[in-house]
């Protein structure tokens, strides 16, 4: 983590900022703490504040926040490759494919075994179709996925084409499976876990997820939005 000396005219020219994000928040939520605080600190009536890239409330993990003119900048870190650390439980399975729904459904795990459990990841690495999860901030139709989602509504998302450049198993404690996963721009990783499930003739969803990497930012650079504003 840097120490950074932050100035009105700077934040106006444009910074990067790199979050590591708190679980429950949504991104959107570290975007307007960040505003509202630069407006208060600095008596800015307006200025422009946006995020590279969205990461699910019950995720924590690296967000890239630009500040004025960087702004425009943002595209440049949208298609970076992302880099994550999860925790899948297999055996179970739930509408949004994490834990902000609750289980739908149960399925054995007594059927494979760790050799099984290591190939199917494996198979997982390089170019695939991948079907976004109906609780995503995908747009359709001009709204974000997850608000017809939790309406109960079906979407049929089509599939699109994603690349995961490396899939790493950190640790296997059957039902549960830790991973580290390198992916193109795009690549739910809820998605991955949905489709682990499926392969193993079971099911699975997600019990945590980091950001740990986009492109060549790490987390282990990132700041709290707290300690942020306590250095303004």
């Amino acid at each position: 983590m840097r120490e950074q000396n932050y100035t009105k005219e700077g934040f106006l020219a444009g910074e990067v900022l790199l979050i590591d994000k708190y679980i429950e928040w949504t991104s959107f939520d570290v975007v307007n703490k960040i505003r509202s605080s630069l407006k208060y600190k600095y008596d800015i009536p307006k200025i422009k504040v946006g995020h590279a890239g969205t990461l699910d409330p019950l995720a924590t993990g690296l967000l890239i926040i630009c500040t004025g003119k960087k702004t425009k900048e943002i595209h440049n870190f949208q298609n970076l490759p992302k880099e994550y650390t999860a925790e899948i439980k297999l055996g179970e399975t739930t509408p949004s494919f994490d834990t902000e729904t609750d289980v739908d459904a149960i399925f054995p795990t007594d059927h494979f075994t760790e050799t099984d459990i290591i190939n199917v990841i494996k198979s997982f690495k390089g170019k695939q179709l991948q079907i976004p999860p109906d609780f995503s901030a995908k747009r359709v139709g001009g709204k974000r996925a997850y608000e017809s989602a939790r309406k109960g509504k079906s979407l049929n998302l089509k599939p699109a084409e994603i690349e995961i450049y490396d899939i790493e198993i950190l640790k296997i404690n059957i039902p549960f499976v830790e991973i580290k996963v390198n992916s193109s721009k795009g690549t739910y990783i809820r998605a991955v876990a949905r489709d682990i499930g499926k392969k193993l003739n079971s099911g699975a969803h997600l019990t945590a997820l980091r950001r740990t990497k986009i492109g060549k930012f790490s987390v282990d650079d990132a700041i709290t939005v707290d300690f942020f504003q306590k250095k303004l």
